[in-house]
């Protein structure tokens, strides 16, 4: 090969990777401090059992990705607005509503995270790190829009990606037991459905799959970017999510299980532990910072779901040059501010906002493919094995949500305010799942030609 060759080839990979975004922004929310805790904690608390789950969730979570990048890409829409003209207003609203509950869970828990983990690192009230960084974040996603969260996003995954991959070189990892990790069982009733249903809910989380569309929106992709838009989704939740997960869960099963007691609470002084082989005395440091920065990525990530969803409903502009967008964006911002007068340890929280998302999600799964397989959304017949991957993720992700479900129900009671609120959040969700099922049931049948009497077969 000559080196003009070889320039040319290096140059045009430059120019792809520079071009990515999207898919890094679901990313930096699913290589957040939610799923670092699902996965440190499933981990330490059952060895390699739940392996099959931490990988699991990287292919799922990439097919979930794809089939929302084409669903945004054939249809140049905000997915609120496809549903709305493809499906009706009141599907429209749950799917806002179920998407505006998730993320809103995750803002205020997520916040939580960010500012103890600042308050640990300088000293300070985390109540006032709450309010700094809210207005942190309402200044720079109001001021630099989806162009401030792209590059914070690619630079903050990448750092936190790095420094949990080296860690899984440090440690004996024991390849006998891993293997055994891949058989599909689910240990312990709650806590094993909890932290499975987190693991999963941090790569397939109905906040992944609304914002696809809008974030590729503000990137100003169309149709002819579909190539990158795969790429896209293939580097950033197949590639770098997949190794971030897996090797921290590798590490934590090897260097935590041993010492950690099922039933413990895991916490951020424990689950440093995980890097003592890399780090040393250093090791709750680069934890805290690894922590630290996937909680400001995510929390940046996050924080333009809903106004995404919102502006699309009401008709906005879903961009900052447009004041009430603005001004949602803002509002989000500081209601996260919230997060520090939230009670309870902030790495149990993080998994139960994961679990709690995973069981809307299924709709929100259910609504990508209506709309993939609807002709009058989009011009073209939706592959088959594409179909085939949405209706895994659907069946798999609806079965450790209903298992989370049970087990919360078996261990708690309705007049436990918790229990009750996810229980009427499961059952409602349940009900537009299997209506919008229904729906297309009978869509289908209707759109199905008959052969007359007569005729020939």
């Amino acid at each position: 090969m000559s080196n003009a060759t070889h320039d040319s080839a290096v140059t045009g990979i430059r120019s792809k990777f520079s071009k990515l975004g999207p898919t890094w922004v679901a990313g930096a929310i699913a290589a957040g401090p939610a799923s670092m805790a699902a996965v440190l904690g499933a981990g330490a608390t059952f060895g390699y059992a739940l392996l099959w789950v931490v990988v699991l969730s990287a292919l799922l979570g990439a097919t979930t990705q794809y089939l929302s990048m084409r669903l945004g890409l054939l249809t140049e829409r905000g997915i609120v607005g496809a549903v709305e003209d493809h499906l009706g207003e009141l599907w429209a609203w749950v799917l806002v509503i179920d998407t505006v509950l998730a993320s809103g869970l995750a803002q205020i828990v997520i916040m939580k995270t960010v500012a103890e983990v600042s308050g640990t690192i300088t000293g300070f009230d985390a109540r006032l790190w709450s309010v700094v960084w809210a207005l942190v974040l309402a200044a720079g996603l109001a001021g630099g829009g989806y162009r401030f969260l792209e590059v914070g996003a690619k630079a903050i995954v990448s750092v936190v990606v790095v420094a949990f991959v080296a860690s899984a070189f440090f440690v004996p990892i024991d390849a006998g037991a891993a293997a055994s990790g891949m058989v599909p069982t689910i240990p312990n009733g709650l806590d094993g459905a909890l932290l499975a249903a987190g693991v999963l809910g941090g790569a397939v989380h109905i906040t992944l799959i609304t914002m696809q569309s809008y974030t590729m929106q503000a990137r100003g992709w169309t149709r002819e970017d579909y190539d990158l838009g795969r790429f896209d989704v293939a580097t950033s939740m197949l590639v770098a999510f997949g190794v971030f997960s897996v090797a921290t869960f590798l590490v934590a099963a090897s260097v935590l299980a041993p010492e950690f007691s099922p039933g413990g609470d895991l916490n951020a002084a424990v689950a440093a532990d995980a890097l003592g082989p890399l780090a040393g005395e250093y090791a709750q440091a680069l934890f805290l910072f690894g922590l630290w920065g996937a909680a400001v990525s995510t929390l940046g990530a996050n924080t333009v779901v809903p106004p995404y969803l919102l502006a699309d409903k009401l008709g906005w502009e879903t961009n900052v040059s447009d004041g009430r967008f603005r001004a949602a964006v803002v509002a989000v911002a500081l209601i996260g501010a919230l997060g520090a007068f939230l009670g309870g340890e902030f790495f149990t929280l993080l998994v139960v906002m994961l679990a709690f998302g995973l069981v809307g999600t299924p709709f929100a799964l259910v609504v990508v493919l209506y709309l993939l397989n609807h002709p009058g959304a989009v011009p073209e017949q939706n592959p088959t094995a594409a179909n085939v991957g949405g209706v895994a993720v659907l069946v798999i992700a609806s079965v450790l949500a209903g298992v989370f479900v049970r087990d919360q129900y078996a261990q708690g009671s309705l007049t436990d305010p918790v229990t009750a609120f996810v229980l009427a959040f499961a059952v409602a969700m349940a009900a537009a799942t299997l209506g919008l099922i229904g729906k297309f049931v009978l869509s289908a049948r209707r759109s199905t030609p008959t052969v007359e009497a007569g005729s020939d077969a």
